[in-house]
């Protein structure tokens, strides 16, 4: 029987931990938090202190219970979630659940799943850390009040469902800012002038920089239109020209520091389209252990939540040993590098990097072991923390300005001197010039003072263009940059805005919806202070200041909740006016009452009309005309026939008698539900996130269900009463069997025949 009981907080980590503990150590699992505050309700006691009414998590009975068993068989318990405030505060609520008299309970905390460091960390154990609990518990305090006290205004003004989290609705904020930034841009015409010149035989480009000494700028350009460009172009055909100077010189470039959370995630999303949710999951799963064949069952990435650059000593040494084989001695600086602090930091992790350095290790030994995602953000990992570690990469840099007739041009150029960390990686920009120009890799070796002949001027016509709309990855450096949020929050931040459609994502770039805009209306008008970035950023800073015991939890509560309290309770009695000011009264009379005009509501599927008059008058119809296809199906109320309706994407079939009538039910495929003994037809369904799927009418008597939709013919092969139509883009449309798997072609279909390079093609 094991002696000691270990508690982490995902399964994944069992597996690997036990392996270093052996037989002595039970490892168990929390499955996340077990402890919390309450669903439906607030749950904290604001006149006491805000003091919080934690009650055990949805699900998590049988797992505390079980908990609670096995320690009173231990006889010692290490606590060891995640190594932060969220793990230690759930470190917390372990250790007062399960509490057994002459039991000692320990916290440890492991940066990396491995051998060395789990063992080192069982065998100098800790307190848990009551400040750090109280910063966790603190931010969890003011987000539940935050969403349980201002989510309300949301659904008596707009519809039922919305949210208003405190952070959330901050990036929400920045978001929709930048959208009315490019709504109110105005678009201004320039003109830029590029000269092709000969020296020696040989041919440069260089752009006109300014002319007569002026530059242009963005309310000035220096070719504000094509007669101008064509003037210039009249007086300088003609002229002679001159190498005014040549500056040259040697740069350096130094490698990036290794990965925190924030840059890893931006890093993600532009090199490998990552969303900040998928990275941190994948990450996770580095983190946690996985099976590597011979080589065991280990992390391979050290704690991927952190904001600090910091590096173990170790480590550093193993960098040194690993770049030393894979390039030469002129790759490897002096000494090792080391990274400021960034502003806002904790400082209370190492950077994200490999918990094992060396080749061992290397992305290409353990490729085979990983998901295709995760040899990707691990190669990721592996590279940026090794470049960190390199020498810095040298170019030869030349500027070249040429005069004619005091207009100057300018060319520039650089060439790789030493690759240095390039060798191994350069990170990706968020943005592009928008030009599709660039530098002159290669300048001839011109001399100062000496002509150059021109060839040809080339004019092209320009637009200013707006500020861009943020990807996940800008969004997330502009989080970091302002103080909203930390590590651990911004994916979660990200995931709630698209879950909500409260944006949407077009191009990768996140756009307001027309309800993310009315959010965003409603919360900055009616609680400025709360939803401002500079509060918000003030806010973080005093939860950082209660971990480090600089303040007291109940104090900055109080301080925030006494100006809060008051605006809540002035929206509140101005909540008619606040609905009033977004609904849309239209000039039509409601067609069941006569008395009251057609107001445009909101509901979660979109716009709809409704009378003014409600709740006395319920009418209520789409805002916009619905397409209606008839069928032969008949009402189950009326004996009317049902039509096929199409309503903010949703197909539906609906009584024809609408409004008389208003009975609907799901679309049918007309294919009979293939279990044995059901009489219940297949039907068109959405999930919770819009995706369609087909379903059993007769649910929940039966579960059947399938992503492809449903054919009414039986499988040749084997006789299963229907098939599935499947579309991918490699094979095309074909139907397949759910029972023996057989594929077959659609009728009028052409067989294609793959060859032996097929395996070579797309579509």
């Amino acid at each position: 029987m094991a002696k000691h009981l270990v508690i982490v907080e995902s399964p994944a980590k069992c597996k690997t931990i036990s392996k270093y503990l052996g037989k002595d150590f039970a490892i168990r699992a929390t499955m996340g938090h077990i402890i919390d505050l309450p669903e439906k309700e607030l749950g904290v006691d604001i006149e006491q202190n805000f003091e919080p009414k934690y009650t055990t998590s949805k699900g998590k009975r049988r797992i505390l219970k079980s908990l609670i068993e096995e320690a009173k068989k231990s006889d010692d318990i290490f606590l060891a979630p995640d190594p932060d405030r969220e793990g230690e505060a759930i470190a917390w609520h372990v250790a007062k659940a399960i509490r057994t008299e002459n039991v000692p309970i320990k916290r440890v905390m492991f940066n990396e799943i491995t051998k060395k460091a789990v063992l080192a960390a069982i065998d100098n154990p800790k307190e848990i850390d009551e400040k750090k609990v109280n910063a966790q518990q603190a931010r969890r305090i003011l987000d539940r009040i935050v969403g349980y006290q201002v989510s309300p205004i949301l659904w008596r003004t707009v519809f039922r469902g919305l949210s208003a989290g405190r952070v959330q609705s901050v990036a929400l904020r920045l978001i929709c800012e930048r959208e009315e930034e490019i709504k109110a841009f105005v678009q201004r015409e320039f003109w830029s002038l590029t000269g092709l010149f000969n020296y020696d035989g040989a041919s440069f480009s260089a752009k006109l920089l300014s002319i007569d000494g002026r530059k242009g700028d963005a309310e000035k350009p220096l070719i504000p239109d094509g007669q101008s460009a064509q003037a210039l172009i009249d007086r300088l055909t003609s002229q002679n020209f001159i190498i005014k100077e040549v500056i040259r010189t040697e740069k350096e470039r130094k490698p990036y520091p290794p990965f925190i959370t924030s840059t890893l995630q931006q890093e993600a999303a532009r090199k490998l389209g990552f969303s900040a949710a998928k990275t941190m999951m994948i990450a996770q799963q580095l983190y946690e252990g996985l099976e590597l064949g011979a080589l065991g069952s280990l992390g391979l990435i050290t704690y991927m939540r952190t904001d600090s650059t910091r590096i173990a000593d170790e480590a550093l040494r193993d960098a040194r040993t690993v770049i030393e084989t894979l390039f030469t001695p002129k790759h490897l600086p002096k000494a090792s590098r080391t990274y400021g602090k960034n502003k806002n930091a904790q400082d209370a992790h190492e950077a994200i990097r490999p918990s094992q350095v060396n080749t061992d290790f290397s992305p290409d030994k353990v490729k085979d072991y990983l998901t295709k995602d995760q040899h990707k953000l691990y190669d990721l990992i592996w590279k940026r923390f090794l470049a960190s570690q390199m020498e810095n990469a040298i170019s030869d840099s030349t500027r070249v300005d040429i005069d004619g007739d005091g207009c100057i041009f300018r060319a520039t150029g650089s060439i790789i001197k030493f690759d240095g960390f390039l060798a191994l990686y350069d990170e990706s920009t968020d943005e592009s010039n928008g030009d599709g120009e660039k530098e002159n890799e290669r300048l001839p070796d011109v001399q100062a003072k000496k002509p150059v002949g021109l060839k040809t001027l080339n004019e092209k016509q320009h637009f200013t263009q707006p500020p861009p709309r943020y990807t996940e990855a800008s969004l997330v450096r502009e989080l970091e940059d302002k103080g909203i949020g930390r590590p651990s929050t911004y994916a979660q931040i990200i995931d709630t805005l698209k879950r909500r459609k409260y944006v949407e994502l077009e191009s990768r770039r996140f756009v307001p919806s027309e309800v993310g805009f009315m959010v965003k209306n409603i919360l900055v008008r009616e609680f400025p202070d709360v939803f401002d970035v500079g509060f918000t950023a003030d806010m973080e800073t005093s939860l950082d200041k209660i971990e480090l015991g600089e303040r007291d939890w109940v104090e900055v509560l109080k301080e925030f909740y006494t100006p809060f309290s008051a605006r809540l309770t002035g929206v509140k009695q101005s909540i008619k006016d606040l609905r009033a000011q977004n609904q849309e009264v239209t000039d039509r009379k409601c067609p069941e009452c006569g008395e009251h005009n057609l107001v445009i509501k909101w509901s979660r599927n979109g716009k709809f009309l409704a009378c003014q008059g409600f709740p006395g008058c319920k009418y209520t119809e789409p805002l916009e005309k619905v397409e209606a296809i008839q069928t032969e199906e008949k009402c189950d109320k009326c004996g009317a026939p049902m039509v096929i309706l199409t309503i903010n994407g949703n197909r539906f079939l609906g009584c024809s008698k609408f409004p008389e009538c208003r009975s609907t039910k799901s679309l049918s495929t007309g294919v009979n539900c293939p279990q044995d003994g059901c009489k219940g037809q297949l039907v068109e369904r959405k999930t919770r996130r819009g995706k369609i799927f087909y379903g059993c009418n007769a649910y929940p008597q039966c579960n059947f269900a399938t992503w492809d939709k449903p054919v009414d013919q039986k499988c040749s092969k084997c006789g299963y009463p229907m098939l599935v139509q499947k579309d991918t883009k490699r094979k095309g449309s074909y139907l397949r069997c759910l029972s023996c798997k057989d594929e077959q072609m659609l009728p009028g279909q052409i067989q294609v025949v793959e060859t032996e390079t097929s395996g070579d093609l797309e579509g």
